[in-house]
C-alpha cells in the first residue's frame, strides 16, 4: 500500500496551509448571512451524489449515538422536540435512533419520521430521517418500518470489520461477514429503500485490504453512503486523514456514493479528526450536539460547523455546510437540559466561559475591538447581542474594564473616585472568584458615601433554637442620644435582628446578598459579615449608556466572635449610608 499524504487531497486542499494574511474573523468577506445560514444555497439532495463538491453533508446522531451517553435517555416528547429544534438548524440527516432496541425506541422513531420527517419549509427542505440497524433482517425490517413514513427515509445497516470485533463479538470470518453485509444490503434494498447508509463499524482497526473489499462489495450491493468508524476513537488526525484518502483512491466505484465519517472522542481527537476527513474527500460527517455519546463522546456538532463556518473558506479548500448556526446556543442548551449531561464551564462555543474574559490585557482589547480576542461573534451561534464585550471582572482585571463596567451600570466617576474604587475593586476581587454588579454598586456606594453614623448599637438580645421561632430585642441610639428598642420574630436571629430594626427605622429594606466568613480558625473563631442592601421599590434614573434604571445598592461589613452581632453591625453600616443618600 502506497502512502496517502494528508497535505495533498482530492480537492487539492492544503491541510497545511496557514492562516490566511489580513485575516479579519470580524469583517464581512466569507461570513454567512445575517440568519446565521451560508450564503451558498444547500445543493438539491441526491442520496449517492452532491451536486456541489465544496457542500459537506451534517448527519446529527445525538439523539441515538448521543442517547448512549450513560444517564443520558430522553422520553420520545423530547426526541421529537429536540428532532424540530434540528430541522431550525438545518441538518441535513437525522440519525432518530435504534428502533430494534425497544418499543419506545421504535415508536420515537415512528413519530419523529411522520411528524418531523414530511415537514417541508418553504425552499422544500427536509431532512432525512435515519434509522441504525444491525445486518440481520429483522433488524432491518424493524427500522424501515419506523422510517418508511418519512420524505426521505433511510436505513444505516452496519456490521464491524476489525479482527478483534469479528472474533469476539461476531464469532465470524472475514468470509461470513463480507457476506453478510452484501446480503443484507440486498435485503435493504429489496424493502424499497433506495438511500443505504452502510456502517463499517470500528474501520479505524480494521485490515486495509478488508476494508477496501468489503466497501466495494457493498457499493456494487447497492449501498449510496459509506458510513467509516472510528468507533474507539484510537487514531490520530493525520492516521485517520490518510486512511480516508486510502479509501477514495483504492475502492472502486467509491465516486458514486458520499464518504462518511463518524467520530468518537477517546484521545480528544474527534473533531479533528472529522475535519481533517472532509478535507480530503468525505462530504458527511456524523456528530452530536455538545459531543455526547458513548464513553467520552462524538464529535461536537458545534465545534465541526463552526471550524466550517470560521476556516472554510480561508484554510479548507471552501467547504461549507447549510447549517444555521444562531440555533446552535439554544440547541445545545435543549439537549443538556433533557439529557442531563451538563456541559464544563470551558466546553468549546457552548460552555458558560466560552465569550467571557477576564484578564485585564484581554479586556483592554476588547474594548477597543471585539476581534482582537474573539475570533466569532457570540451572536453568530445564538447569544443576544451585547453592546459591549462579555467580561467577567475578577482579580485580573484592569482600570479600563472596571471603568467599561461602571459607565455601563450609570456611573460616571472623576479619576479620583476611579482610583479609590479601582483600589478597594482590587482587594475584593482578591477575595472572591468574581466581582458582580452588585458588588461594584457597593463599592462605588462605599466612595461616594462618607457619612456619620445615624444609628449605633446599644444593645442586643436574641432567643433562638428548635423550640419555637427565633427573637430578637434591638436597642438602637441616634446620633443625637435618643433610644428606641423593638422586638421582632425571625426565621433565625439575624432575620430577627433586622426585622427589628426596620422596625425602628421605618424603612423597607431589600438585602441582596449576605456573606459570612471566618477569619481565624476554631470555635471561637472571629467572622466577617457583608451584606449588600437598597430600599425597596426604590430607583434612580441615570446617564447609563444603556438607559436602564440604576438602583442604589449599599454595603457594609461586621467583625467579630459572635456572628448575629457583626451581623447587625454590617446591617447598620449599610442602612446609615442609604438613609444619608440623596437621589
Amino acid at each position: 500500500m502506497a502512502s496517502f499524504s494528508a497535505l495533498t487531497t482530492p480537492l487539492g486542499v492544503g491541510i497545511g496551509m496557514g492562516i490566511s494574511s489580513g485575516y479579519n474573523p470580524y469583517s464581512t468577506q466569507g461570513k454567512t448571512s445575517t440568519d446565521g445560514t451560508h450564503p451558498r444555497s444547500r445543493p438539491e439532495y441526491i442520496p449517492n451524489h452532491i451536486p456541489d463538491p465544496s457542500y459537506v453533508r451534517i448527519l446529527d446522531t445525538t439523539l441515538r449515538d448521543g442517547e448512549q451517553s450513560p444517564g443520558a435517555a430522553m422520553t420520545s416528547d423530547q426526541k421529537l422536540g429536540i428532532a424540530r429544534q434540528l430541522v431550525k438548524l438545518g441538518v441535513d440527516i437525522i440519525d432518530a435512533g435504534f428502533p430494534s432496541a425497544s418499543q419506545e425506541d421504535f415508536n420515537a422513531v415512528k413519530m419523529i419520521a411522520q411528524e418531523v420527517g414530511n415537514d417541508c419549509d418553504a425552499d422544500g427542505y427536509v431532512p432525512v430521517i435515519a434509522a441504525l440497524c444491525r445486518c440481520n433482517e429483522k433488524d432491518i425490517t424493524t427500522a424501515w418500518e419506523a422510517v418508511r413514513y418519512a420524505k426521505k427515509p433511510r436505513l444505516i445497516p452496519f456490521i464491524a470489520t476489525s479482527s478483534i470485533h469479528m472474533e469476539y463479538k461476531l464469532n465470524k470470518t472475514k468470509e461470513e461477514v463480507l457476506q453478510i453485509a452484501i446480503d443484507m444490503v440486498k435485503f435493504t434494498r429489496s424493502l424499497g429503500c433506495d438511500d443505504i447508509e452502510f456502517g463499517v463499524e470500528d474501520a479505524a482497526r480494521s485490515d486495509t485490504e478488508f476494508l477496501y473489499k468489503i466497501l466495494e462489495e457493498v457499493i456494487k450491493a447497492g449501498a449510496t453512503t459509506l458510513c467509516i468508524a472510528d468507533t474507539v476513537g484510537i487514531t490520530m488526525p493525520l492516521e485517520f486523514g490518510e486512511m480516508i484518502a486510502g479509501i477514495k483512491a483504492n475502492v472502486p466505484g467509491v465516486e458514486n456514493v458520499i464518504i462518511s465519517v463518524h467520530c468518537h472522542n477517546d484521545l480528544g481527537h474527534a473533531t479533528a479528526n472529522t475535519i481533517q476527513a472532509a478535507c480530503v474527500g468525505a462530504r458527511q460527517l456524523e456528530v452530536t450536539i455538545n459531543g455526547i455519546g458513548e464513553r467520552a463522546g462524538n464529535a461536537a456538532f458545534e465545534e465541526v460547523v463552526m471550524a466550517l463556518k470560521c476556516r472554510g473558506d480561508h484554510a479548507l479548500g471552501g467547504l461549507y455546510t447549510g447549517i444555521n448556526t444562531r440555533h446552535i446556543l439554544k440547541t445545545s442548551r435543549m439537549v443538556e437540559e433533557c439529557s442531563g449531561m451538563y456541559l464544563q464551564p470551558h466546553k468549546a462555543l457552548v460552555g458558560d466561559n466560552s465569550f467571557l474574559h477576564e484578564s485585564g490585557i484581554h479586556q483592554a482589547g476588547l474594548l477597543k475591538h471585539r476581534g482582537t480576542y474573539e475570533i466569532i461573534s457570540p451572536e453568530d451561534i445564538g447569544h443576544e447581542r451585547s453592546n459591549g464585550a462579555n467580561m467577567v471582572l475578577g482579580k485580573l482585571s484592569g482600570r479600563h474594564a472596571l471603568k467599561n463596567r461602571l459607565q455601563e451600570l450609570g456611573y460616571e466617576l472623576r479619576d479620583d473616585e476611579l482610583e479609590s474604587v479601582f483600589r478597594n475593586f482590587k482587594a475584593m476581587a482578591g477575595k472572591k472568584k468574581r466581582v458582580t454588579d452588585v458588588d461594584l454598586k457597593a463599592l462605588v456606594s462605599d466612595q461616594v458615601c462618607h457619612v456619620e453614623p445615624i444609628w449605633k448599637l446599644d444593645d442586643l438580645q436574641v432567643t433562638c433554637g428548635t423550640m419555637g421561632s427565633s427573637t430578637a430585642s434591638v436597642k438602637l441610639v441616634t446620633v443625637h442620644g435618643s433610644t428606641h428598642v423593638a422586638c421582632s420574630v425571625g426565621v433565625g436571629p439575624v432575620d430577627a435582628a433586622y426585622k427589628a430594626i426596620d422596625l425602628i427605622v421605618k424603612e423597607t429594606v431589600k438585602v441582596l446578598e449576605y456573606t459570612l466568613n471566618p477569619v481565624t480558625e476554631g470555635t471561637d473563631a472571629i467572622a466577617t459579615t457583608r451584606i449588600v442592601i437598597r430600599r425597596e421599590n426604590n430607583k434612580t434614573l441615570t446617564h447609563a449608556l444603556n438607559g436602564n434604571f440604576v438602583y442604589p445598592t449599599f454595603s457594609g461589613t461586621g467583625e467579630g466572635v459572635d456572628v448575629v452581632v457583626s451581623s447587625v453591625e454590617a446591617y447598620l453600616t449599610a442602612l446609615n449610608k442609604m438613609l444619608d443618600f440623596k437621589d
